[in-house]
C-alpha cells in the first residue's frame, strides 16, 4: 500500500475527480444558498453534525478496531461525492441542490474532515496514533487536493465554458479510470486481507450506508422541504466522497487499516443508493405538487 500506485495515483486521481466537478460548478451554485437556505442547512446539519454521531455510535457498538473505528469517523466526516447528482437525476431529485451541497460541503469539509479525524484518533488512541493526525500541514494537501482543483475548475468553466462542457466527460471517464487502476492495484496488494476487511466491515458500513440515506430523506421531509429537495439531499448525504477519505487515510495519515471502511463503503453505496431511490419512487413519496417548487434542474 506504500506503492507509488496509491500514495502518487490516489491524489492524481482525487484531483482529477475535484476538477470535474469545478467544470461542472458556476459561481451561482455558491450563491443558491441564499435562495434555498432551509433545505440546505437541514443537510448540512444531518452531514455534519449527526452522521459523525451516529458512526461513532455504532463504532462503538461494534466494538471496532481502534483504527477501523476511526476509518470510520473519516468516512462520516467525507462529503457528498459528484456520483450524488447522478442518483439523484435518475431518481427526480433536485440535482440543482446537490450541486451546491456538493460544492459547500467540499469547502467545509477543509476544516471539518480534520477536527473529526483528529477526535478520533485522540479518543480511540489506536497504538500508533501517535504518528497519525492531520496536522497543519497536512491539512494543507487536504486544503490542495480539494479546494485548488475545484477552484481551478470553476475559473476554466467562467473563462471557457465551451472547453469545460468539451472535457466534462473525459474528465470523468479519466478520474474513473485512474481511480479504477488504483482500486485494483490496491486489491491485489491487500488480497489476502480483503476477506478479513469485508468481515470486520461490511455490516457497520451497510448499516450506516442505510442509515445516511434515510436521515437524508426523512428528516428533511419531516421538516417540510420539498420530496424532489429530499430526494436530493438523501443522495448527497448518503453518497459519500469514499475517494477523498481513501486518499487522506493513504495518502496523509499513511495507514491502510484506516481506510478500509471507506474502501467498503465505496463498493456498497451505489447498489444501496440505487435500492433506497427505487424504493422512495416506487411509493410515490417524490409528489407532483412539489415541481412546482424546486428549482430548475441542472444535469452535470
Amino acid at each position: 500500500m506504500d506503492s507509488a500506485l496509491a500514495t502518487v495515483g490516489l491524489p492524481i486521481a482525487l484531483a482529477v475527480i475535484m476538477f470535474g466537478l469545478g467544470l461542472s460548478l458556476t459561481v451561482a451554485d455558491f450563491g443558491r444558498v441564499a435562495r434555498h437556505p432551509k433545505a440546505v442547512t437541514i443537510a448540512l446539519v444531518c452531514q455534519l453534525l449527526l452522521l459523525p454521531v451516529i458512526a461513532f455510535g455504532l463504532v462503538k457498538l461494534f466494538g471496532l478496531d481502534p483504527l477501523l473505528a476511526v476509518g470510520m469517523m473519516l468516512l462520516a466526516a467525507s462529503p457528498g461525492g459528484t456520483t450524488a447528482n447522478l442518483f439523484s437525476h435518475l431518481f427526480h431529485g433536485d440535482v440543482a441542490l446537490n450541486v451546491t451541497l456538493t460544492a459547500v460541503n467540499s469547502v467545509i469539509a477543509v476544516v471539518t474532515l480534520p477536527v473529526v479525524t483528529n477526535f478520533a484518533l485522540a479518543y480511540f488512541d489506536p497504538d500508533d496514533g501517535a504518528t497519525l493526525g492531520l496536522q497543519f500541514s497536512k491539512v494543507s494537501q487536504v486544503f490542495a487536493i480539494v479546494l485548488v482543483p475545484v477552484a481551478l475548475g470553476v475559473l476554466v468553466r467562467r473563462l471557457r465554458p465551451g472547453f469545460a462542457a468539451a472535457m466534462d466527460k473525459p474528465v470523468r471517464i479519466g478520474s474513473a479510470a485512474v481511480l479504477a487502476l488504483v482500486i485494483v492495484g490496491t486489491v491485489l496488494a491487500e488480497r489476502e486481507s480483503i476477506t478479513d476487511y469485508l468481515a470486520s466491515v461490511g455490516l457497520i458500513t451497510l448499516i450506516f450506508c442505510v442509515l445516511s440515506l434515510s436521515i437524508g430523506y426523512f428528516v428533511p421531509r419531516r421538516l417540510g422541504i420539498t420530496s424532489r429537495q429530499s430526494i436530493a439531499c438523501s443522495m448527497e448525504i448518503g453518497i459519500h466522497n469514499s475517494t477523498l477519505a481513501i486518499t487522506i487515510a493513504v495518502s496523509l495519515l499513511a495507514n491502510v487499516t484506516v481506510a478500509v471502511p471507506a474502501a467498503v463503503y465505496g463498493v456498497l453505496m451505489f447498489p444501496v443508493a440505487a435500492v433506497f431511490g427505487w424504493i422512495i419512487t416506487r411509493r410515490g413519496t417524490a409528489a407532483s405538487d412539489d415541481s412546482a417548487d424546486a428549482p430548475a434542474v441542472r444535469q452535470t
